[in-house]
């Protein structure tokens, strides 16, 4: 890991164009050597849909990738696991599978016989194509994220983690300090080698998975997932180090040891800043007596912003109800659309927002009464 990040301006996902970067990209951020190796690559795949929704990795960006290590000598796997994986997930939807037939690359199943790692607290099971993988290689999407505010490099290593056990997380992590301590313990313990992130589309608005796409025009690439975080999330106009896995991992120095350290190559931050970007609100407030008191007091917990469900949009997919990691989610027995909330046992992890694709879930402050 190094401290080199580089940014280039790309407009659209032309496969010749995107590759020519990526090498470019790969070659100045002293990308790791794939020479006979045998590297995974892991695309950010939330939910397995049309890519112009811009939810998941672009399956240009990812073939560009396969092209390019293939064309260093690299041995390609590609794999991921979603917020709901379904048995034999394929990522047919998104078309990084059929990018894979073309390629000649193997599709990896994460749920196939997962293994454990140890953490700086407890255990987590990942996908145990990690122990026979000899590179890993990360392909996050420049989105934003109602719990983290901003999904990365950092986040994109959640999904390695199979299935629903990444939802029991926010069983044990609670709030996003914590889940953002989380999600770095999880990169110490399991960091991937390079990162790629594809900036050419990305989502503003209640990401990561149903907000709206919108021109970005960039792709990032660094060994360095802090160092990448921080840049593309400047780009989006937050504040850095207000993004709980940015400042987990910065205040840690094992990383970075300070700003001016990082080696940035590409257009001027200052010119490439999207203006307008449509953030997550983002909470300042570090009084613990007052989130004492919003978390004990039903009345004041209603003003903080919170899943509301769209009873006219739900389809009865139950897909809110399965992630919920500490079950406070429930149909209605007499009809399957119209979804309850037990508000006191809501960890506030919105889950339920990002595998919901029929808008049924918004994340906000619930008008009195409605």
């Amino acid at each position: 890991m190094n401290n080199k990040i580089a940014i280039r301006k790309c407009k659209t996902y032309d496969l010749k164009e995107v590759y020519e970067l990526i090498s470019e990209i790969y070659r100045i951020t002293d990308g790791p050597d794939v020479k006979g190796k045998k590297v995974l690559l892991k695309p950010n795949i939330l939910t397995d849909d049309d890519p112009v929704k811009c939810i998941s990795t672009h399956p240009v960006v990812v073939e560009a990738m396969i092209r390019f290590l293939q064309s260093e000598g690299a041995i390609v796997m590609v794999g991921d696991s979603p917020a709901v994986h379904s048995q034999k997930f394929r990522g047919e939807k998104s078309g990084i599978f059929s990018v894979c037939e073309k390629t000649g690359v193997q599709w990896i199943d994460f749920m196939s016989n997962p293994v454990e790692k140890s953490l700086r607290k407890g255990k987590i099971r990942i996908a145990s194509v990690v122990d026979h993988a000899d590179l890993i290689i990360s392909l996050p999407k420049f989105k934003n994220h109602e719990l983290v505010y901003f999904t990365g490099a950092i986040k994109n290593t959640l999904g390695l983690v199979p299935g629903f056990s990444k939802a029991k997380q926010h069983a044990l992590h609670q709030d996003r300090s914590k889940f953002g301590e989380f999600l770095v313990d999880l990169n110490e313990a399991v960091t991937p080698d390079y990162f790629l992130m594809d900036g050419i589309m990305g989502m503003e608005g209640p990401g990561p998975g149903r907000g709206f796409p919108v021109e970005i025009g960039l792709l990032f690439g660094s060994t360095n997932p802090l160092i990448l975080d921080m840049t593309a999330s400047r780009i989006a106009g937050y504040e850095p180090l207000l993004v709980p896995t940015s400042r987990t991992a910065f205040f840690r120095k094992n990383w970075l040891k300070s700003e001016d350290d990082i080696i940035y190559d590409g257009p001027v931050i200052s010119s490439i800043v999207k203006q307008g970007f449509t953030k997550i609100p983002v909470s300042t407030t570090n009084n613990i007596a007052l989130k004492f008191i919003l978390k004990r007091i039903g009345f004041l917990k209603k003003l903080e912003r919170r899943p509301v469900f769209i009873h006219g949009n739900c389809t009865g997919c139950q897909k809110c109800v399965n992630i919920c990691p500490v079950q406070a989610i429930l149909p209605l027995s007499t009809n399957k659309t119209h979804i309850l909330l037990t508000d006191s046992k809501c960890i506030r992890c919105f889950c339920c927002s990002e595998v919901c694709m029929d808008n049924a879930v918004e994340i906000r402050r619930k008008v009195f009464g409605v």
